[in-house]
């Protein structure tokens, strides 16, 4: 690693009069896995829409890779390599899977590029290539998470900002889920992944904080969360 790609400074953020997060601050050293657990409704997702500019902020400050991003507009941060996966199945419903990757790859420098780029995808979701001339709206609810993930992957960006990938799938599509995400540190080496349960988390993150009510209140390396049983079951409930 050779030191912090993202860094958040005393954010303050919310929805009208409602403040949600609460003097965040972190960063995420390059190279690394980061996860945010906590439980539903206390500010993860408005945390990542912060960080990618979909929310502004009412003071704090983000840097992305030493450069202050927080005045500039979503296209902007993602100009500069900030990729956000939001919840949910964002696809392109009457496009081709290979349609909708080739979008995210819209400011690639070249067809030589995006041609890696899609390789790249294809290796780490083998699914997407056997579903490459499918119509989006067709995929499973799983198949639809991988495509958003790899759409994500074809912008070439620094770092992805995941959120909740695992959210209303079955148990084992989890697994593929997270057993995907295992590997693509070889095409975005930096991740920030956003989840409920701490439990597939541990196995792809290195570092993981916990928030409640806007606020981080525990941090640490993943394996020390094993040892905050009374901590996650006060605030997650298990």
């Amino acid at each position: 690693m050779t030191g912090d790609i993202l860094k958040v400074n005393g954010v303050n953020a919310g929805y009208g009069r409602r403040q949600v997060l609460r003097n965040i601050t972190f960063s995420v050293p390059e190279g690394a896995v980061v996860g945010i657990i906590g439980p539903n409704g206390h500010g993860k997702s408005t945390l990542m829409r912060a960080i990618s500019g979909l929310n502004s902020i009412s003071s704090g400050s983000i840097f992305l890779g030493g450069v202050a991003v927080h005045q500039l507009p979503a296209h902007q941060r993602a100009a500069q390599g900030l990729v956000h996966i939001p919840q949910g199945d964002l696809v392109f419903p009457e496009m081709t899977v290979e349609e909708n990757l080739r979008l995210g790859a819209i400011l690639a420098p070249g067809d030589d590029e995006v041609d890696r780029r899609l390789e790249q995808v294809y290796r780490a979701f083998a699914r997407l290539l056997e579903r490459r001339g499918q119509i989006a709206g067709s995929l499973s609810g799983g198949e639809r998470r991988m495509l958003g993930i790899g759409r994500g992957l074809m912008t070439g960006g620094r770092i992805m900002l995941l959120d909740e990938p695992s959210l209303g799938l079955a148990p084992k599509i989890i697994d593929q889920i997270y057993a995907n995400l295992a590997t693509l540190r070889q095409i975005s080496p930096t991740l920030v992944i956003v989840e409920e349960n701490p439990t597939r988390l541990q196995t792809v993150a290195e570092y993981i904080y916990l928030m409640d009510n806007g606020e981080f209140v525990w941090r640490g390396r993943a394996e020390e969360l094993d040892a905050a049983g009374t901590l996650l079951k006060t605030y997650l409930g298990t």
